[in-house]
């Protein structure tokens, strides 16, 4: 029965931005719990060279290179999806960016791809799968946060504000969604050793400061969001509606 909660086979997964990073580690955690996937970048090639990987290492993949931030690129994905018979069960919205500068430096145009990357591609993406999952009664949607949902930092802004967003957006389409059958939820990473966090990693100050703020004194992997993943995915998680689960090493429960 324990083992049966979390299995996901014959449910297929997009993840967003999946080609490396957190986005890749998810994706196969829901594969290698049973679900078939369905890798996304903008990068045609990088999408193809990803899920060429995954097949060689035994995983079901689909590919689909668009680019979250543009509606018409996302409708046509789902076109292309229905056409296809490809029903879209689990939608991690995982796909970001960063962009660190002071507020009175950053240029609106900045601003807004932050924004666009990190919140509207969320939205967008879970409109058009929560149209088709609430003609089937069913689905799970997990929108990747960050610390930064509930706390703020100096010259990274864009990103806080996106992510606070992310957060309330996760409540959002729970209030509205979750009488069709649909659980909506959130992850929100701690600092994590990922290819975005690269530069931090290598700043001997920041790494120390990490360490000592988190009181697992150290930085998260990207595997250890699979869990979560895995949890919110299944039928384990069908009353649980709303939520965030911080996977932080501990830093936002202590001062």
């Amino acid at each position: 029965m324990t083992n049966s909660l979390f299995d996901l086979s014959g449910r297929t997964a997009l993840v967003t931005g999946s080609t490396r990073g957190l986005g890749q580690a998810i994706a196969k955690g829901l594969g290698n719990a049973g679900a078939h996937l369905v890798l996304n970048g903008r990068s045609v090639a990088a999408v193809e060279t990803a899920a060429a990987a995954l097949r060689s290492d035994g995983y079901t993949v689909h590919e689909a290179a668009f680019d979250v931030t543009s509606e018409t690129e996302v409708m046509a994905a789902f076109e292309r999806f229905d056409a296809a018979g490809l029903e879209i069960d689990i939608l991690v919205n995982n796909a970001g960016i960063q962009h660190r500068q002071p507020l009175v430096e950053l240029a609106l145009s900045d601003w807004q791809r932050v924004i666009d990357t990190n919140l509207t591609s969320a939205f967008l993406i879970g409109r058009e799968a929560a149209r088709r999952m609430i003609v089937r009664g069913r689905g799970k949607i997990i929108n990747i946060g960050s610390l930064t949902s509930e706390l703020a930092r100096a010259t990274v802004i864009p990103y806080t504000v996106a992510k606070g967003g992310v957060k309330m957006l996760t409540k959002g389409m729970a209030a509205e969604w979750a009488r069709s059958g649909i659980q909506t939820n959130g992850i929100g990473p701690g600092y994590m050793l990922t290819d975005m966090n690269e530069a931090l990693i290598k700043d001997p100050k920041f790494d120390a400061w990490v360490k000592a703020r988190t009181p697992a004194e150290r930085w998260g992997k990207p595997e250890e969001l699979v869990g979560a993943a895995v949890f919110l995915s299944s039928a384990a998680s069908d009353y649980v509606n709303g939520q965030m689960i911080y996977v932080d090493g501990g830093m936002l429960s202590v001062l």
